[in-house]
């Protein structure tokens, strides 16, 4: 199978890579870090100026109405600088609701601002069906159930539950989202207590749904598809990290003499690293096929979830390059702390290597 990208996609793959060149350099990361801010407001804008945020949004309401595939292709790019943001959701979300949403829904999910999707509950892996659940009331339907590990609360959230996916409006969550040291109070909606990975600079929350008015966007046909999104998104950015850990690893063992040699004139070195370009390659291959398999509508959950096990797996390879790094690779100001804090947290967001295997033998 060729997994060579067309035009289209190369294009897209080069604006995505000198727009994070210029925009997500070493030190606007550390300046980010430094500054609490939720996300780079300035990387945000110019993400958004270059179209990158409205791909995945249908042409109709403003967007490039591209696939999994592109969606795959720029959320590589943003892995391989270690970015923080919410890009991913955004994405995600955005192609959710041009693959299930009604016209009008699609063009309130227009990437111009941030949005995000609620899958995951508590317990580790992603719950297939939801516990979330939503009853039909006058009017609508009201979400009750609780979400965790939601990126970038503050948007249009779309949410699974047993009866299918539905979207909570930004106002519904806006007046109850708390900082990270609290919990807010009870509203109508929803009750919203955010934590920072403050490795991570990702900002992820529990919403916990009490009658939560929302409107309906599809059946429960819907939530394996948006799961299947999720896990996508989430392999394509853990694909970049290790791709960029891989690269500043390369790089040092090329610079680094020890005796009076480059580190990577030493056998152990370069089976070492051999082992890590290894779990890259894995990671890849199930990768650019389920992102594949999800754009040409074909059944994509045994290579989705090979990809959600490599992604654990990528964590575990970053241990590799930080012993290739000596002491320098537990140093917090040396650019390999953060690939290997979003490895972890991108692994935890699938639920870890065991949850993984469990559903491969399950499909098996």
């Amino acid at each position: 199978m060729d997994f060579g990208l067309d035009e289209t996609q190369e294009a897209l793959r080069d604006l995505a890579a000198g727009l994070l060149a210029k925009e997500a350099s070493q030190e606007r990361l550390e300046a980010h870090e430094r500054g609490g801010a939720p996300y780079d407001e300035r990387l945000w804008q110019a993400l958004r100026e270059a179209g990158l945020t409205a791909i995945c949004v249908p042409e109709h309401a403003g967007g490039a109405g591209l696939g999994p595939v592109e969606m795959a292709v720029v959320l590589r790019e943003a892995g391989a600088r270690a970015v923080p943001g919410p890009l991913a959701a955004t994405l995600v979300s955005t192609l959710a609701a041009s693959r299930y949403g009604t016209p009008d829904q699609q063009k309130r999910l227009t990437g111009a601002a941030v949005s995000t999707v609620a899958i995951r509950e508590p317990g580790g892996a992603l719950a297939d069906p939801p516990a979330t659940t939503a009853e039909r009331k006058a009017g609508g339907w009201a979400l009750t159930g609780r979400k965790c590990g939601v990126a970038y609360p503050d948007g249009d959230l779309l949410v699974t539950a047993d009866e299918g996916l539905f979207l909570v409006r930004a106002a519904s969550t806006a007046e109850a989202t708390a900082p990270a040291s609290g919990i807010a109070p009870a509203g109508e909606a929803a009750v919203v207590a955010v934590s920072e990975f403050a490795s991570t600079g990702e900002v992820v929350a529990t919403v916990t749904f009490d009658a939560a008015p929302a409107e309906r966007v599809a059946g429960p046909e819907a939530v394996e598809g948006v799961r299947h999104l999720y896990t996508a998104a989430t392999a394509a950015q853990a694909s970049g990290v290790l791709a960029g850990a891989l690269r500043l690893t390369t790089e040092h063992v090329r610079d680094r003499r020890q005796f009076g040699r480059a580190l990577a004139e030493f056998q152990a070195v370069t089976t070492q690293v051999a082992d890590v370009y290894i779990a890259a390659r894995a990671l890849d291959v199930a990768m650019w096929s389920g992102a594949w398999r999800l754009a040409e509508g074909l059944p994509a959950e045994e290579d989705l979830a090979l990809a959600a096990y490599h992604t654990s797996e990528a964590a575990r390879a970053l241990y590799t390059c930080q012993h290739l790094h000596g002491g320098l690779g537990l140093d917090v100001t040396y650019p390999l702390h953060r690939y290997f804090a979003h490895a972890k947290h991108l692994a935890h967001l699938l639920g870890g290597a065991d949850a993984q295997l469990d559903l491969i033998g399950a499909l098996a």
